[in-house]
C-alpha cells in the first residue's frame, strides 16, 4: 500500500523523471551519465515562501522560479542543463490545486529547458513552503567559467534588464507605488512578472563558455556580485549609471523617485548574467548574443587594483549605497 508521500511522488513528479537514470522515481537513488570529454557543474539553490517569493503568488511561477534560480548559475557558468533534484517542504493543510499548480509549472520549465527531475524528497514541515532544488549541467572538460578570471581593460556585460525584479517587489507589498510611479498596466505587469519568473539565460551559455574571462549570475544585486567577482579575480571595475540596461517601467519609476538607483542597482532578484569579455573577443560576443536573441549591453570597464566597483554617475560622481547587495543574514 502507498503512503500518503509516495502517492503525492506517484500523481504529481512521477511524470517530470523522464531521463532514464531517473528510474521512474522508483529508486532511493539515480544515475547520471555525463557524455565523453564532458563534466558535471552541480548548482543549488533554496526559495522559501516570504523570502524569496510571496506567500500568495501563483504555484506554478513558484515552481518555475525554484528551478530557474538555479538555472541562471549554470547558465552564467556555460553549462547546459541535464537535470535535477528537489526536496519540497509543504505545510499542513496545503491544497491539491495548489500542488497540480506547482507540478504543472515545474513539468513546463523541465520540458522547456531540457531538465528532468531525477528525484528527491517530500517532507512536512511547521514553517511556510521551501523548495530547494539541486540542478547540474554539462559542458566540456575545463571550460567552467569562473568569478576570478576578469583583468585589466576587459569589458563588463549583462545580459536583459537591471532592477526590474527589485521594483515588482515593491510594487507587490506597496501597490500604491504604481501611482506614485504613474505606471501603465504593460509596466506594471512586466516588473511584477519579472519578479516572480525569472527568466535564465540558457541560451547564452555556449557564448558564455567561449568568449567570457569570467561570469556569474546576478542574484543579491549588481553592485555587490560585481564586488564579488572583482574580489576573487583580484581586480576592480567602474560602471557607468547612464548606460545601465534598464526597461521602460524602471526608467518611468526612476523619472518619478530618482533614489530608487539605490534599489535598481542592488536590489537583486535579476537573474541576469554578469560576464567579462577581452576587448578583441567583444565583436564575437555581440554577434553571438544577438544569434541566441539575448539582449546584453556593455556597462563598464574591469580596473587594476583591488578597490570596491565605482558606479558613477552621469556627471562621473561615484554613487554611494547603504549595502551592495541583498543578504539572507
Amino acid at each position: 500500500m502507498q503512503s500518503g508521500e509516495d502517492k503525492l511522488i506517484t500523481r504529481y513528479f512521477k511524470p517530470l523523471a523522464t531521463a532514464q537514470g531517473a528510474l521512474a522515481l522508483t529508486d532511493d537513488a539515480a544515475f547520471f551519465s555525463p557524455p565523453s570529454g564532458y563534466e558535471v557543474v552541480l548548482k543549488t539553490d533554496a526559495v522559501v515562501a516570504g523570502v524569496h517569493f510571496l506567500p500568495d503568488d501563483p504555484p506554478d511561477g513558484v515552481a518555475r522560479k525554484a528551478l530557474r534560480v538555479n538555472l541562471s548559475d549554470l547558465s552564467a557558468k556555460g553549462a547546459k542543463p541535464a537535470g535535477c533534484l528537489m526536496t519540497l517542504a509543504l505545510p499542513d493543510g496545503i491544497s491539491e490545486s495548489w500542488l497540480e499548480g506547482f507540478a504543472s509549472g515545474l513539468k513546463s520549465d523541465c520540458e522547456q529547458f531540457g531538465c528532468p527531475l531525477y528525484g528527491g524528497d517530500t517532507v512536512r514541515t511547521p514553517g511556510p513552503v521551501s523548495i530547494s532544488i539541486f540542478a547540474f549541467g554539462t559542458l566540456p572538460q575545463g571550460s567552467m567559467v569562473r568569478r576570478a578570471g576578469a583583468k585589466t581593460g576587459h569589458r563588463v556585460f549583462v545580459t536583459g534588464t537591471i532592477g526590474d525584479a527589485a521594483l515588482g517587489l515593491k510594487l507587490l507589498r506597496e501597490p500604491a507605488r504604481r501611482m506614485a510611479w504613474n505606471l501603465n498596466d504593460a509596466d506594471t505587469k512586466f516588473l511584477i512578472d519579472r519578479y516572480r519568473v525569472p527568466r535564465p539565460r540558457v541560451a547564452l551559455a555556449e557564448s558564455v563558455r567561449a568568449y567570457a574571462s569570467a561570469a556569474m549570475d546576478i542574484s543579491d544585486g549588481l553592485v555587490g556580485d560585481l564586488g564579488k567577482l572583482c574580489e576573487v579575480s583580484k581586480v576592480s571595475a567602474r560602471i557607468e549609471a547612464k548606460v545601465l540596461p534598464l526597461s521602460s517601467g524602471v526608467r518611468q519609476a526612476l523619472r518619478c523617485e530618482p533614489g530608487l538607483i539605490d534599489t535598481v542597482a542592488t536590489g537583486g532578484d535579476d537573474y541576469e548574467i554578469l560576464c567579462t569579455i577581452a576587448p578583441e573577443r567583444v565583436q564575437n560576443f555581440r554577434e553571438t548574443a544577438e544569434a541566441a536573441g539575448i539582449p546584453i549591453a556593455e556597462i563598464g570597464e574591469i580596473l587594476a587594483g583591488e578597490g570596491p566597483p565605482l558606479l558613477v554617475a552621469a556627471d562621473g560622481t561615484p554613487l554611494s549605497f547603504a549595502r551592495a547587495s541583498y543578504s539572507h543574514f
